[in-house]
């Protein structure tokens, strides 16, 4: 059935970019349909989204390795090429060919890519990294630059709840318990002007960016109603205290964005809060639940220094390392470089602090 969907060699450039738009989101479902593990970022929805956003995706698949490519138009016709969290396998064990890397060459040519930066989904200690950071003659070079913070922290769901409770910290499942014992509340939302709202003033209480509203329904309207999200509000009577999108796609789900108001903390409702979005995931068959971005840090420095520390991402590490779960570490990211000069001039501007985001 894979051979159907790679017949993509191509004779010119041109070609090559038509024959890329003919693959819908419906055919690149189809192909991930048999790849549980693959990362939200690799969805034809986070594609589609991204695409309302100044983002064009792009889909290759070859026999059982495939790529969503998203380009971002820069300057005098050039892109910037991102590849997150990709490539995807169909089968875990699936090696990837010369033609893979020709058809994705072929395609970043055709749409004037400065460089390639592609973020893969595999974890430093993963020994399969070497069929991407040694593949052929590909020529990728370590990128001092990730887009995605490398470091997270992943909990296990497989487990019964009672077991998965047993792995938090005391603190934190005693804050739990305790939201619950304090009438807080947490049930399925759907008022994303309401979650919008609640972002934005987080935003600027935790000095973290917000996207605009209509992004926010952007991507409800597209994973809700492919049945991978679902928006979850906390409550203290019919009072929303905190809200959080949690995303779920076959065996891994996804923390991705989470707000709260400064009202009744003492309730402690984010707590409650992650604790229903965790049981959720698991009830959708979901055996990881991914809390999405801690310091860039190795375990020994993040637990001595996390009560100190408040920049970045370490005002939200002591309230993830609660829930037990396992620090991890992706593979740093990886670019295939087009245009020398136009890179040089992107390193440039990074050392600067103004990289790209998706």
């Amino acid at each position: 059935m894979l051979s159907t969907f790679a017949t993509l060699s191509v004779n010119s450039a041109k070609h090559q970019r038509k024959t890329m738009s003919e693959l819908s989101l419906n055919v690149w479902n189809t192909f991930l349909a048999n790849s549980p593990h693959a990362h939200l970022l690799q969805t034809g929805e986070w594609g589609e989204l991204k695409s309302a956003f100044g983002w064009k995706p792009a889909r290759i698949i070859v026999g059982e390795v495939g790529a969503q490519i998203l380009f971002r138009r820069l300057l005098l016709g050039f892109t910037l090429a991102y590849m997150p969290k990709g490539p995807v396998f169909s089968n875990q064990s699936a090696v990837i060919s010369d033609q893979f890397w020709e058809e994705v060459d072929a395609v970043c040519r055709a749409h004037r890519a400065i460089f390639l930066k592609i973020e893969p989904d595999e974890l430093e200690c993963d020994d399969s990294r070497g069929r991407i950071a040694k593949s052929g003659d590909f020529a990728l070079r370590a990128s001092p630059h990730n887009i995605q913070p490398p470091r997270t922290i992943v909990v296990n769901l497989r487990d019964s709840e009672e077991e998965i409770l047993a792995r938090m910290k005391q603190k934190t499942r005693y804050n739990i318990r305790l939201a619950e014992k304090k009438g807080v509340t947490v049930r399925a939302w759907n008022d994303i002007a309401g979650f919008h709202a609640m972002l934005l003033a987080t935003g600027e209480r935790d000095v973290f960016g917000v996207h605009s509203l209509v992004y926010y329904c952007r991507a409800y309207d597209l994973f809700h109603k492919a049945g991978m999200c679902e928006l979850l509000v906390a409550e203290h009577e019919g009072r929303p205290l905190a809200a959080l999108m949690v995303f779920a796609r076959g065996k891994r789900a996804w923390y991705v964005y989470g707000a709260s108001t400064d009202e009744e903390r003492n309730r402690m409702p984010t707590y409650r809060l992650q604790w229903e979005a965790m049981r959720w995931a698991k009830a959708r068959g979901a055996e990881e639940y991914d809390l999405w971005g801690v310091p860039d840090e190795d375990e020994e420095t993040l637990e001595g220094q996390f009560e100190s520390r408040r920049d970045g991402l370490w005002g939200v590490y002591r309230f993830k390392r609660g829930f037990g779960g396992e620090i991890r570490r992706a593979v740093s990211a990886l670019d295939k470089v087009y245009n020398p000069l136009l890179y040089r001039a992107y390193l440039w501007r990074v050392s600067r602090g103004a990289g790209e985001q998706s």
